[in-house]
């Protein structure tokens, strides 16, 4: 007698079915983490799509209020939108939100231009849905076995985005800066380091940083940053101690050249990170020496 097939695992390998969903129904992921900017990349993916389509379909799930959540997709959606496409290709997947949390962010961790903010932002919301789901399938833990799931799932974020843990947590802390702190970061302004330690001050002695920073037009050092921190947990945050220490004079001050953010970044691209910066005005340097040492030569 011939073994009866298994109609589930049928159904399992079945590819999911791709339809086109008007754009008109697509609203954007709530909080969406990740910038969708009108640059040149996105120009680029506009011209791809005018071209052949959209070559990789959407992944959205049914919005409570009707029309659909879009999940993964959307700067094709956005690029679609520029393009004068009434559609797009996309996968209705029936998502709860933890696990459209995950699968948001884990499509978007696979770009190469991330902010640090977003990055943040993104761990941070995946941290979340984890230890949801991770109460909802454990459901007989005890107290002990509860307090072990943010650990847990710290080290799943690290694992999927090949980060330390550490790492995952140092930026899961930038989300405790404020909007104004965290675009400094993003802008190269404030190195991470330092804006890690600053992310444990409160909300007003964050505003005095700020402040302090202005008045001494300079950003903090990580050992500036260290002492501003052990102040603030001796509760002697004053703006008047935040003023002395933004004011020093750095050990390496008169042999450095420091080029801020905002003088940068009108020579790159909008999307660039601060390390593409970095790595790019490095490549013409050494191009520049190596022209001149042939110069030298003749």
């Amino acid at each position: 007698m011939p073994k009866k097939e298994n109609t589930a695992d049928i159904k399992d390998t079945q590819p999911e079915l791709v339809q086109q969903i008007p754009i008109s129904q697509i609203r954007p992921f709530t909080d969406h983490p990740f910038k969708v900017l009108d640059d040149e990349l996105m120009q680029d993916t506009v011209d791809s799509i005018m071209r052949f389509g959209v070559l990789s379909p959407a992944i959205i799930r049914p919005a409570p209020e009707g029309g659909y959540e879009m999940v993964a997709g959307h700067r094709r959606l956005r690029a679609s939108e520029i393009a004068g496409k009434e559609t797009i290709p996309a996968i209705v997947r029936n998502l709860t939100e933890d696990e459209a949390v995950i699968l948001m962010v884990d499509s978007n961790l696979q770009r190469e231009n991330i902010l640090p903010s977003e990055r943040a932002k993104a761990y941070k919301m995946k941290l979340e849905a984890l230890k949801h789901q991770g109460k909802r399938l454990d459901l007989t833990c005890d107290q002990v076995g509860h307090k072990s799931d943010g650990k847990k799932s710290i080290q799943k974020i690290a694992e999927d985005a090949g980060e330390s843990k550490t790492q995952v947590q140092r930026f899961i802390r930038l989300t405790e800066l404020m909007p104004e702190f965290q675009t400094k970061v993003d802008s190269g302004e404030i190195a991470f380091g330092p804006a890690v330690e600053l992310s444990y001050l409160s909300k007003d002695e964050q505003i005095g940083v700020l402040d302090a920073m202005e008045y001494a037009q300079a950003s903090p050092s990580l050992s500036q940053a260290q002492r501003i921190k052990k102040l603030s947990r001796e509760g002697k945050c004053t703006q008047k101690a935040l003023y002395a220490v933004m004011s020093e004079e750095k050990k390496d001050e008169l042999d450095r050249v420091t080029l801020k953010g905002d003088t940068l970044r009108k020579y790159f691209p909008r999307n660039y990170t601060p390390q593409q910066m970095e790595k790019t005005i490095i490549n013409l340097l050494e191009q520049w020496q190596k022209k001149r040492q042939r110069q030298n030569e003749r």
